[in-house]
């Protein structure tokens, strides 16, 4: 099955590690998460995932105090998680997740960059035949490690396969299954890099080393953009 967030993976972390722009994405997130379910992570598990996810991406924890307690503060703003579509350069299909305080700020800058890069904005709902959304949980597999046993006890935990890449192992799940896959990696004691959410192209497409230099030129703008949380493609 093809992986859209696997596609150009070097390419791909090299501008995650833009610490930035990443660091006030994911800030913003748990803003979000503290707000929506409480500042205790123990009791939050939505927030004890970003919280974690941020320890692998090298965040401070001065940083991660500080986006719990604005969702506390009286003045902190409305922030809203809003979804939108669009069709790139060479007919890419593009889904952008983002959270705004502002969706007239949003949609707005994200039309101009879909407008310039030759693309166009799609209706909502346009896409969803495309993508097949995901848990992904992303652990290390360590020395003494049994990855079959691994995979046969996640099994009761909703997994529905498991690949290694390069000593990096990727647990995938349905989206619905996210809360259950990682209490799954908890009971094992597996400490996991990262537990995200993904948009996978159900029908994964391949471009030209040509082409695809343009399609990662929208990318780069789209994730420029500090409203955008993610972005996917239907990209093999």
């Amino acid at each position: 099955m093809g992986r859209a967030f696997e596609y150009r993976r070097a390419s791909k972390e090299a501008r995650w590690d833009k610490m930035s722009k990443v660091f006030p994405k994911i800030g913003r997130a748990i803003t979000m998460a503290a707000k929506e379910g409480g500042a205790d992570p123990d009791s939050n598990p939505k927030l004890r995932l970003l919280i974690q996810n941020a320890k692998a991406a090298n965040m401070p924890k001065d940083n991660v105090e500080a986006a719990i307690k604005r969702a506390e503060g009286k003045d902190s703003a409305d922030i809203t998680e809003i979804n939108y579509e669009g069709k790139g350069p060479h007919g890419v299909m593009v889904f952008v997740e983002c959270a705004t305080d502002n969706t007239n700020r949003s949609v707005a800058n994200i039309k101009t960059i879909f407008n310039k890069s030759g693309g166009q904005m799609l209706p909502s709902g346009a896409l969803d035949f495309l993508f097949d959304r995901k848990a992904v949980v992303e652990f290390e597999v360590i020395e003494g490690m049994e990855i079959e046993e691994v995979e046969l006890n996640l099994i009761d935990h909703g997994l529905e396969e498991l690949e290694v890449i390069d000593g990096t192992a990727y647990a995938y799940a349905d989206f619905t299954e996210f809360g259950k896959l990682t209490s799954g990696f908890e009971e094992l004691g597996i400490e996991f890099k990262k537990a995200s959410l993904q948009r996978i192209p159900s029908n994964p497409q391949d471009f030209s080393e040509e082409q695809m230099n343009e399609i990662e030129e929208l990318i780069d703008k789209l994730e420029d953009d500090e409203d955008i949380q993610a972005v996917f493609t239907n990209v093999n």
